[in-house]
């Protein structure tokens, strides 16, 4: 699970902080203000000297800058929240006599635990959100008056030491978002004040059972270990903390039983338990009587749902879904004043809905799908008008959609899929101003399509009901309709010309029904469209040729209608995944394109077709020109002498392959060779194999070599990456070898590599891709310094400018964006590095072999990342510990690639690798002239460098949540080129201050 950014709302008292710090009762003794000024400006010096700490100076009082707090005229807190500090704190600040609060939150200071256990007073101590590692001071209870520490996002590990435990003025300890790798200490159980502890997010931690000394906390009331590698069962101590009002144990390993007591704690607000392994009953004696959020999903929580939820009448939230609860809903619950959410999907829950929902509560969030509850909606759910869903799909449900939500304004999805509904959907549904999806397959609804839509409806499923009549004319209006699926119902009449105005539609479905008549050629408006499914209805005519010129268009199905004449050569143009035209009257020659495996179910049922390559179950088209009863004697002999010709032609054929092959290395297996096209082809394996001769080959890498093979029909070069096993690959490891159909099907991207096939046999693997001009840009920067035989002299003679550079990382960043961002799953590469980056014959970079080092895994070896992805010198820090990786560590790999765009650098060399020689430049406060590289550095722009530069470092940070997604890195893009840009200002990241420093 991807670790999220630490986020604040988690306090509950926001202000506390504050609060206490203006609050605090100092006890100060005198000390000299000049003096107290000299340490601060020797503290700003071995800071370096800051821009955001020009206000201290000597002829000012440090009492009047913005980051110094004074308390009857001397220093008492220093904040240098967000001041861009990227060095080390210095010993000297604990000079300060009465420091109580120190506040360095939100900086990118490096180096161990600051060496400020000489701060004798300090009470208030804030790291929070900085590069700090090593482990916490085995002494931290030196800082002996401490009452409040904030640790939080840093790069702390090792254990927790059990002096923490002798802070016995500590009521506020934050250690959440580390690397921590060591186990819980239970001295924690003695800081008899605290009130707010919080450790989630430190999955490194070794696996360990929740102290049952923590019940001796009598005054705790937050508790937040999420994601904390917790096991074993809430100790039953836990029922001792009288005082808590805020539980969060999700997402552990806990099993066993909810403690009966838990719901008896009388302060306790929210309660979060979710992502767990909890069994059992919920517990049934409910006392916590100021609950207000109860979140127990995704556990094996068993049995009924506990009437005595409704004495919690400040109840917000109720989550109980994913789990294995049965019975009824209790009617009471729906008595609630104050529930929103409710949430019980994914069940075995059965009897009917309490009718009640909605009648008493500003109910918002009502999601009852996959349980066995039958009976009516509740006519109620939107009386209060602040309801923004229904979700009740595959249930028993039935009867008609009550009126009363077709004047629900504030919907956003209604979803009532495979139930036993009927009737009409009331038309207010379909036009409520915000409302998003409406999802009605598998039902018994009836009536016509509406005229009219909401304007952000995108999404409409209807399969699979009785709807009837014709497409309405007024369906042009539907404009920001996405998918719409009304396969399956009784609609019938023309497809209207209307239909083909809804520009943004990229599923459309209407297969199963009565349309008749002809295409619109207006079709070609649809350049979004991906999916066309028009199959078993009664269309005729021929098929249109503008079908060839959508863009998006992978599947096509027209099968089962009644299609006259040639199937259009422009189809061919398409690359198609499913194409299906069977059981039509089709005739003449199958285009080339399809004449392959690929499609040998495509065409079936259509006996004029005919074919010139005998791949598919059709016949020849030569053996249609004549008919056999009336070949006169020239025909006859024109049959002889050409199939002559050609058995000759074989014949001499047969004996040079022969020849060719033995002349070849022997070894070579070329049998039970399998083509996986990814596109439409018009070469077999055999064009690809023949070219694999060491004239071809054009480079060698860890996983296998790369040759440059032509297309001897078409004249098109492909690149071929062969990958060999050192043993056989077993079914098992060949389907992820092959990707998946759906996954390649979403990749296209003009900054992506095509993949256009796979082609294997037990032990070897080829991988054909489109070929790149310019090869990699591996090549480029550091070509000279790489030069083998291998590589073509030719290429890398020129030096890359920096426009070009800026184009490369600009268009490598939009190809990992959409795997990112735009993909039906976000796609992680896990191997972003210069040499995959290749560039076409315009310098424009597109992302090849992604995915490839997840699929290599051999037999045997366990399914982690660990030790198969990723190269030496762009593998982010975060795999050295786990394997739970994320979008994160491409942008770390991506980060390395633009060090070495604006550097010239290597990843790595003998002494040092790019990542560590940048950072330590950037805090040496070294210029961006001494950084560049020296073939750009007289044309560059100084500031557009500095911007790649310090993006770099932004991206290499140690901490994954603090480096930006590939999306927010092209909105900074978009501010640093004016091609991207256009003029207008973008939101800034939240670490823009670094990357905007020193430009």
């Amino acid at each position: 699970m991807r670790k999220p950014p630490f986020l604040f709302t988690k306090i509950p008292f926001p202000a506390l902080f504050l609060l206490l710090v203006y609050t605090l009762p100092f006890q100060v003794i005198s000390q000299n203000l000049d003096a107290e000024r000299s340490i601060l400006l020797d503290v700003k010096q071995q800071l370096g000297n800051p821009l955001s700490l020009q206000s201290w100076n000597s002829s000012s009082s440090p009492c009047d800058w913005p980051e110094i707090t004074c308390t009857e005229n001397t220093v008492t807190n220093v904040s240098l929240l967000n001041r861009i500090i990227i060095e080390k704190i210095p010993a000297r600040i604990c000079d300060l006599k009465n420091l109580t609060v120190l506040d360095v939150s939100n900086n990118y200071i490096p180096g161990e635990f600051p060496d400020i256990l000489n701060c004798s007073k300090l009470e208030y101590l804030l790291l929070l959100q900085n590069n700090f590692v090593g482990p916490i001071p085995a002494d931290i209870d030196r800082l002996s008056r401490l009452r409040y520490l904030d640790l939080t996002a840093n790069n702390f590990s090792g254990d927790i030491p059990p002096a923490i435990g002798r802070l016995r003025e500590l009521f506020y300890l934050f250690l959440v978002q580390n690397e921590f790798n060591g186990t819980w200490p239970t001295e924690i159980g003695n800081l008899a004040n605290l009130e707010h502890l919080a450790m989630a997010y430190n999955d490194k931690f070794r696996p360990s059972a929740l102290p049952k000394e923590f019940g001796a906390l009598k005054k705790l009331k937050f508790l937040w270990m999420t994601e904390a590698n917790l096991i074993g069962e809430i100790p039953e101590s836990f029922n001792n903390l009288s005082s808590l009002e805020h539980l969060d144990l999700s997402l552990n390993e806990l099993n066993g039983t909810i403690p009966v007591g838990m719901l008896t704690l009388k302060n306790l607000t929210n309660l979060y338990l979710f992502c767990n392994r909890l069994s059992g009953r919920v517990p049934s004696s409910i006392e916590a009587l100021n609950l207000k959020e109860i979140d127990l999903s995704d556990n094996h929580l068993t049995g009924p749902i506990p009437a005595g939820f409704v004495k919690l009448q400040n109840l917000t939230c109720l989550n109980l879904f994913w789990n294995q609860l049965s019975g009824e809903i209790p009617a009471n619950i729906s008595l609630i004043p104050t529930l929103e959410t409710f949430k019980v999907f994914s069940n075995q829950l059965s009897g009917v809905l309490p009718p009640a929902f909605g009648l008493h509560s500003e109910l918002k969030f009502f999601e009852v799908f996959e349980n066995k509850l039958s009976g009516e909606l509740p006519q109620h759910l939107c009386a209060r008008g602040a309801l923004l869903g229904v979700v009740a799909s595959n249930n028993n449900l039935s009867g008609e959609v009550p009126k009363s939500l077709g004047n629900c304004r504030s919907s956003l999805t209604f979803q009532l899929s495979n139930n036993r509904f009927s009737g009409e959907i009331p038309s207010g549904i379909w036009t409520s101003p915000d409302m998003v999806s409406v999802m009605l397959a598998g039902n018994s609804f009836s009536g016509a399509l509406p005229s009219k839509l909401a304007r952000n409806l995108s999404r409409v499923d209807i399969s699979n009901n009785k709807f009837s009549g014709p497409i309405p004319a007024e369906i042009s209006s539907w404009m920001n309709i996405a998918v719409l699926n009304a396969s399956n119902n009784m609609l019938s009449g023309k497809i209207p010309v209307e239909l083909t105005s809804l520009w943004n539609i990229s599923v459309l479905l209407l297969d199963g029904n009565q349309f008749l008549g002809e295409l619109p050629s207006q079709i070609i408006s649809w350049k979004s469209l991906t999916n066309l499914n028009l199959s078993r209805n009664k269309l005729s005519g021929l098929i249109p040729k503008v079908l060839g010129s959508l863009p998006s268009l992978t599947y096509l199905d027209l099968s089962e209608n009644q299609f006259l004449g040639q199937i259009p050569s422009e189809l061919g143009h398409l690359k198609l995944n499913i194409l299906d035209l069977s059981s039509n009257q089709l005739s003449g020659l199958v285009p080339f394109e399809f004449q392959n495996e690929a499609y040998n179910y495509s065409f079936l049922n259509n006996p004029k077709l005919c074919v010139n390559v005998p791949t598919l179950n059709l016949p020849r088209c030569d053996a249609k020109l004549v008919d056999s009863d009336k070949l006169s004697t020239k025909y006859l002999v024109m049959i002889l002498i050409f199939a002559l010709s050609g058995f000759l032609a074989i014949v001499f054929f047969t004996l040079f392959m022969v020849r060719g092959y033995h002349r070849k290395n022997h070894s070579r297996d070329h049998t039970n060779w399998k083509l996986t096209p990814f596109q439409n082809l018009d070469f077999n394996e055999q064009n690809i194999l023949s070219g694999l001769t060491e004239n071809n080959l054009i480079g060698r890498g860890g996983s296998g070599k790369v040759y440059r093979i032509a297309n001897d029909r078409s004249g098109e070069i492909f690149a071929v990456k062969m990958i060999c096993n050192n043993g056989r690959l077993d079914h098992e490891l060949q389907k992820p070898f092959i990707a998946k159909d759906e996954i390649l099907g979403t990749l296209h991207h003009s900054n992506i590599v095509k993949l256009l096939c796979c082609i294997s046999n037990e032990t070897t693997s080829l991988l054909v891709y489109e070929y790149m001009e310019n090869q990699s840009l591996d090549g480029w920067l550091h070509g000279k310094k790489q030069r083998t035989s291998s590589m073509t002299s030719s290429v890398h003679n020129f030096v890359l400018d920096w426009p070009t550079r800026l184009q490369i990382a600009i268009g490598a960043a939009k190809g990992l964006c959409h795997m990112h961002e735009y993909c039906s799953a976000p796609i992680i590469h896990r191997d972003v590095k210069s040499s995959n980056i290749l560039l076409d014959a315009e310098f424009n970079a597109k992302i090849a072999d992604f995915g490839l080092a997840k699929m290599l895994v051999k037999q045997g070896e366990p399914n982690t990342m660990s030790g198969v992805a990723g190269s030496y010198g762009y593998i982010a820090p975060e795999y050295a510990y786990t394997t739970k990786v994320n979008e994160k560590i491409d942008v770390y790999s991506f980060g390395v690639v633009l060090l070495e765009l604006v550097t010239g650098r290597e990843p790595n060399s003998e002494h040092m690798c790019l990542v560590e020689w940048a950072w330590d430049q950037f805090r040496e406060g070294k210029t961006i002239e001494e950084v560049v590289d020296e073939e750009i550095k007289e044309q560059c722009d100084r500031a557009q460098v500095t911007t790649l530069f310090n993006l770099g470092l932004m991206c290499t940070t140690t901490l994954p949540s603090t480096r930006p997604t590939m999306k927010e890195v092209l909105e900074i893009f978009r501010q640093c080129s004016p091609q991207e840009g256009h003029g207008r200002k973008k939101k800034d990241h939240e670490a823009t201050p670094l990357l905007l420093n020193g430009t």
